[in-house]
Protein backbone atom coordinates (compact mmCIF):
# COMPACT_ATOMS: atom_id res chain seq x y z
CA UNK A 1 0.00 0.00 0.00
CA UNK A 2 0.82 3.79 -0.75
CA UNK A 3 1.56 5.91 1.66
CA UNK A 4 -0.76 8.89 1.46
CA UNK A 5 -0.17 12.90 2.01
CA UNK A 6 -2.42 13.94 4.74
CA UNK A 7 -4.02 17.63 2.99
CA UNK A 8 -2.66 19.16 5.92
CA UNK A 9 1.27 17.63 4.96
CA UNK A 10 0.28 18.97 1.50
CA UNK A 11 -0.95 22.95 2.55
CA UNK A 12 2.04 22.73 4.74
CA UNK A 13 4.53 22.03 2.20
CA UNK A 14 2.58 24.05 -0.45
CA UNK A 15 2.84 27.18 1.84
CA UNK A 16 7.10 26.41 2.35
CA UNK A 17 7.33 26.11 -0.95
CA UNK A 18 5.80 29.45 -1.36
CA UNK A 19 7.96 31.05 0.99
CA UNK A 20 11.06 30.24 -0.24
CA UNK A 21 9.95 31.03 -3.86
CA UNK A 22 8.92 34.39 -2.84
CA UNK A 23 12.23 34.85 -0.67
CA UNK A 24 14.16 33.67 -3.92
CA UNK A 25 12.30 36.28 -5.69
CA UNK A 26 12.47 39.30 -3.66
CA UNK A 27 16.50 38.75 -3.26
CA UNK A 28 16.50 38.40 -7.15
CA UNK A 29 14.59 41.71 -7.46
CA UNK A 30 16.62 43.54 -5.03
CA UNK A 31 19.93 42.62 -6.53
CA UNK A 32 18.33 43.41 -9.76
CA UNK A 33 17.31 46.63 -8.93
CA UNK A 34 20.64 46.90 -7.30
CA UNK A 35 22.43 46.27 -10.61
CA UNK A 36 20.59 48.08 -13.02
CA UNK A 37 20.23 51.10 -10.22
CA UNK A 38 24.74 51.00 -10.32
CA UNK A 39 24.54 50.80 -14.41
CA UNK A 40 22.15 53.28 -14.36
CA UNK A 41 24.19 55.66 -12.75
CA UNK A 42 27.68 54.64 -13.59
CA UNK A 43 27.59 54.36 -17.39
CA UNK A 44 26.43 57.31 -18.74
CA UNK A 45 29.75 58.74 -16.68
CA UNK A 46 31.98 56.44 -18.47
CA UNK A 47 34.25 57.77 -21.51
CA UNK A 48 37.70 56.96 -23.18
CA UNK A 49 39.27 59.70 -21.57
CA UNK A 50 37.90 58.56 -18.26
CA UNK A 51 39.30 55.16 -18.48
CA UNK A 52 42.69 56.26 -20.19
CA UNK A 53 44.01 59.67 -18.26
CA UNK A 54 45.05 59.99 -14.65
CA UNK A 55 43.56 63.19 -12.68
CA UNK A 56 44.78 66.45 -12.93
CA UNK A 57 44.12 69.19 -10.46
CA UNK A 58 45.66 71.74 -13.04
CA UNK A 59 43.10 70.40 -16.16
CA UNK A 60 40.51 69.59 -13.79
CA UNK A 61 40.26 66.49 -15.34
CA UNK A 62 39.33 63.47 -13.46
CA UNK A 63 40.63 59.94 -15.11
CA UNK A 64 40.85 56.36 -13.43
CA UNK A 65 43.61 54.64 -15.17
CA UNK A 66 45.62 54.69 -12.28
CA UNK A 67 43.19 53.00 -10.52
CA UNK A 68 42.50 50.54 -13.17
CA UNK A 69 46.19 49.40 -13.00
CA UNK A 70 46.77 49.52 -9.48
CA UNK A 71 43.51 46.91 -9.06
CA UNK A 72 45.00 44.57 -11.37
CA UNK A 73 48.17 45.01 -9.50
CA UNK A 74 46.87 44.31 -6.47
CA UNK A 75 44.59 41.51 -7.86
CA UNK A 76 47.50 39.78 -8.96
CA UNK A 77 50.19 39.81 -6.52
CA UNK A 78 47.86 38.82 -3.94
CA UNK A 79 46.23 35.95 -5.85
CA UNK A 80 50.26 35.07 -7.11
CA UNK A 81 51.23 34.86 -3.14
CA UNK A 82 47.91 33.48 -1.99
CA UNK A 83 46.82 30.34 -4.03
CA UNK A 84 49.81 28.67 -3.39
CA UNK A 85 49.99 28.41 -0.01
CA UNK A 86 46.07 28.33 0.43
CA UNK A 87 46.22 25.08 -1.83
CA UNK A 88 49.37 23.81 -0.33
CA UNK A 89 47.59 24.18 3.37
CA UNK A 90 44.53 22.84 2.60
CA UNK A 91 46.19 20.03 0.93
CA UNK A 92 48.27 19.17 3.84
CA UNK A 93 46.16 19.57 6.49
CA UNK A 94 43.37 16.84 4.60
CA UNK A 95 45.73 14.89 2.62
CA UNK A 96 48.73 14.98 5.27
CA UNK A 97 48.15 15.98 8.46
CA UNK A 98 47.69 13.24 11.26
CA UNK A 99 46.99 14.56 14.55
CA UNK A 100 43.67 15.41 14.47
CA UNK A 101 42.84 17.85 17.53
CA UNK A 102 45.81 20.06 15.81
CA UNK A 103 43.83 19.92 12.48
CA UNK A 104 40.89 21.31 14.65
CA UNK A 105 42.89 23.72 15.99
CA UNK A 106 43.99 25.12 13.26
CA UNK A 107 40.56 24.98 11.31
CA UNK A 108 39.42 26.91 14.68
CA UNK A 109 41.55 29.52 14.07
CA UNK A 110 41.04 29.90 10.10
CA UNK A 111 38.00 30.26 10.99
CA UNK A 112 37.71 32.96 13.29
CA UNK A 113 40.84 34.58 11.31
CA UNK A 114 38.22 34.91 8.33
CA UNK A 115 35.64 36.89 10.47
CA UNK A 116 38.20 39.44 11.38
CA UNK A 117 36.94 43.12 10.31
CA UNK A 118 39.32 44.03 7.50
CA UNK A 119 40.38 47.55 9.30
CA UNK A 120 42.21 45.03 11.83
CA UNK A 121 44.34 43.31 8.64
CA UNK A 122 44.72 47.11 7.76
CA UNK A 123 46.16 48.08 11.25
CA UNK A 124 48.31 44.92 11.60
CA UNK A 125 49.47 45.69 7.62
CA UNK A 126 50.62 48.55 8.45
CA UNK A 127 52.93 48.04 11.35
CA UNK A 128 54.17 45.10 10.07
CA UNK A 129 54.74 45.33 6.08
CA UNK A 130 54.70 49.27 6.20
CA UNK A 131 56.56 50.04 9.32
CA UNK A 132 59.05 46.54 10.57
CA UNK A 133 59.63 45.33 7.32
CA UNK A 134 59.89 48.67 5.48
CA UNK A 135 57.71 48.09 2.36
CA UNK A 136 56.41 51.86 3.11
CA UNK A 137 53.10 52.99 1.77
CA UNK A 138 53.25 50.75 -1.75
CA UNK A 139 50.91 48.57 -3.25
CA UNK A 140 53.50 45.48 -2.54
CA UNK A 141 52.47 46.32 1.38
CA UNK A 142 49.05 45.69 0.41
CA UNK A 143 49.06 42.95 -1.74
CA UNK A 144 50.70 41.06 1.68
CA UNK A 145 47.97 42.01 3.28
CA UNK A 146 45.76 41.28 1.59
CA UNK A 147 47.35 38.30 0.90
CA UNK A 148 46.79 37.29 4.91
CA UNK A 149 43.57 38.36 4.56
CA UNK A 150 42.37 36.05 2.21
CA UNK A 151 44.49 32.91 3.27
CA UNK A 152 41.88 31.95 5.78
CA UNK A 153 38.93 31.53 3.23
CA UNK A 154 41.37 29.62 0.86
CA UNK A 155 42.10 27.37 3.15
CA UNK A 156 39.00 26.43 4.39
CA UNK A 157 37.25 26.56 0.83
CA UNK A 158 39.67 24.46 -0.91
CA UNK A 159 39.68 22.05 2.71
CA UNK A 160 36.43 21.44 2.30
CA UNK A 161 36.34 20.82 -1.48
CA UNK A 162 38.66 18.20 -0.99
CA UNK A 163 36.81 16.74 1.67
CA UNK A 164 33.99 16.12 -0.72
CA UNK A 165 36.73 13.79 -3.07
CA UNK A 166 35.63 10.08 -2.17
CA UNK A 167 38.15 7.89 -0.60
CA UNK A 168 37.42 5.57 -3.14
CA UNK A 169 39.25 7.43 -5.76
CA UNK A 170 42.65 7.95 -3.51
CA UNK A 171 42.41 4.08 -2.89
CA UNK A 172 41.92 3.29 -6.52
CA UNK A 173 45.09 5.77 -7.56
CA UNK A 174 46.94 4.11 -4.65
CA UNK A 175 46.04 0.25 -5.81
CA UNK A 176 47.32 1.05 -9.30
CA UNK A 177 50.83 2.02 -8.30
CA UNK A 178 50.72 6.00 -7.73
CA UNK A 179 52.33 7.34 -5.18
CA UNK A 180 50.98 9.62 -2.47
CA UNK A 181 51.73 13.20 -4.43
CA UNK A 182 50.92 11.60 -7.79
CA UNK A 183 47.56 10.80 -6.80
CA UNK A 184 46.67 13.78 -4.97
CA UNK A 185 48.17 16.05 -8.43
CA UNK A 186 46.26 13.85 -10.59
CA UNK A 187 43.18 12.63 -8.69
CA UNK A 188 42.36 14.54 -5.85
CA UNK A 189 43.42 18.29 -7.22
CA UNK A 190 41.63 18.03 -9.99
CA UNK A 191 37.82 16.52 -9.05
CA UNK A 192 37.88 19.28 -6.67
CA UNK A 193 38.69 21.78 -9.01
CA UNK A 194 35.02 23.62 -8.69
CA UNK A 195 36.06 24.15 -4.77
CA UNK A 196 39.47 26.10 -5.47
CA UNK A 197 38.12 28.14 -8.44
CA UNK A 198 35.51 29.30 -6.02
CA UNK A 199 37.92 30.16 -3.19
CA UNK A 200 39.86 31.70 -5.54
CA UNK A 201 36.64 33.83 -6.84
CA UNK A 202 36.07 34.25 -3.42
CA UNK A 203 39.42 36.07 -2.48
CA UNK A 204 39.30 38.33 -5.71
CA UNK A 205 35.97 39.48 -5.28
CA UNK A 206 37.02 40.30 -1.58
CA UNK A 207 40.60 41.79 -2.92
CA UNK A 208 38.40 44.42 -5.59
CA UNK A 209 35.62 45.25 -3.05
CA UNK A 210 38.46 46.29 -0.28
CA UNK A 211 39.02 49.90 0.60
CA UNK A 212 39.91 50.24 4.66
CA UNK A 213 42.98 48.00 4.73
CA UNK A 214 44.62 49.58 1.56
CA UNK A 215 43.97 52.78 2.75
CA UNK A 216 46.44 52.19 5.63
CA UNK A 217 49.36 49.91 3.30
CA UNK A 218 48.81 50.83 -0.13
CA UNK A 219 48.07 54.39 -0.03
CA UNK A 220 45.76 56.84 -2.00
CA UNK A 221 48.04 58.33 -4.75
CA UNK A 222 46.98 58.38 -8.07
CA UNK A 223 50.34 58.36 -10.50
CA UNK A 224 50.75 55.36 -13.07
CA UNK A 225 52.88 52.85 -11.54
CA UNK A 226 54.50 50.97 -14.16
CA UNK A 227 54.47 46.91 -14.05
CA UNK A 228 58.34 46.14 -13.13
CA UNK A 229 58.21 48.95 -10.59
CA UNK A 230 54.83 47.83 -9.18
CA UNK A 231 55.67 45.49 -6.51
CA UNK A 232 58.97 47.37 -5.33
CA UNK A 233 58.58 49.15 -2.21
CA UNK A 234 57.82 53.02 -1.87
CA UNK A 235 55.39 52.87 -4.74
CA UNK A 236 51.76 53.99 -3.31
CA UNK A 237 48.70 54.10 -5.38
CA UNK A 238 44.83 53.91 -4.84
CA UNK A 239 42.63 50.99 -6.31
CA UNK A 240 38.91 51.50 -7.68
CA UNK A 241 37.72 50.91 -4.57
CA UNK A 242 39.78 53.70 -2.35
CA UNK A 243 39.49 56.16 -5.39
CA UNK A 244 35.38 55.72 -5.34
CA UNK A 245 35.90 56.11 -1.29
CA UNK A 246 37.05 59.08 -1.90
CA UNK A 247 35.11 60.39 -4.55
CA UNK A 248 32.05 59.85 -2.82
CA UNK A 249 32.60 60.78 0.93
CA UNK A 250 35.51 63.43 0.94
CA UNK A 251 34.57 65.51 -2.82
CA UNK A 252 30.76 64.44 -2.89
CA UNK A 253 31.05 64.14 -6.54
CA UNK A 254 28.60 60.68 -6.82
CA UNK A 255 28.34 60.55 -10.63
CA UNK A 256 32.16 59.62 -10.53
CA UNK A 257 31.76 57.73 -7.43
CA UNK A 258 28.29 55.49 -9.73
CA UNK A 259 31.22 55.25 -12.95
CA UNK A 260 33.63 53.50 -10.98
CA UNK A 261 31.40 51.20 -9.19
CA UNK A 262 30.12 49.87 -12.75
CA UNK A 263 33.27 49.65 -13.49
CA UNK A 264 33.99 47.53 -10.49
CA UNK A 265 30.90 45.53 -11.13
CA UNK A 266 32.20 44.81 -14.96
CA UNK A 267 35.42 44.05 -14.11
CA UNK A 268 34.63 41.68 -11.08
CA UNK A 269 32.29 39.84 -13.73
CA UNK A 270 35.18 39.54 -16.26
CA UNK A 271 37.45 38.04 -13.56
CA UNK A 272 34.94 35.75 -11.91
CA UNK A 273 34.38 34.52 -15.79
CA UNK A 274 37.82 34.06 -16.53
CA UNK A 275 38.37 31.78 -13.40
CA UNK A 276 35.19 29.53 -14.68
CA UNK A 277 36.51 29.08 -18.13
CA UNK A 278 40.29 28.15 -16.76
CA UNK A 279 38.48 26.00 -13.86
CA UNK A 280 35.90 24.54 -17.23
CA UNK A 281 39.77 24.03 -19.30
CA UNK A 282 41.87 22.34 -16.00
CA UNK A 283 38.64 19.82 -15.93
CA UNK A 284 38.82 18.89 -19.44
CA UNK A 285 42.54 18.46 -19.57
CA UNK A 286 42.73 16.36 -15.61
CA UNK A 287 39.45 14.29 -17.75
CA UNK A 288 41.50 13.84 -21.21
CA UNK A 289 44.84 12.33 -18.94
Amino acid sequence: MKNKISPKRKVKAAVINSLMYAATGIILVLLAALIGYILYRGIPNISLDFLSTKPSLIKETIGILPNILNTIYIVLMTILVVLPIGIGSAVYLNEYAKNKRLVGMIELATETLAGIPSIIYGLVGMLVFVQFLSFGTSLAAGAMTLAVMTLPTVIRTVQESLKTVPDSYREGALALGSGKWHMIRTVVLPSSIDGIVTGCILSVGRIVGESAALMFTAGMANEIIGLFSAPLPNNPGSTLTVALYMYAKERGEFDVAFAIAAILMILTLIINLTARLAAHKLQKRGGDK
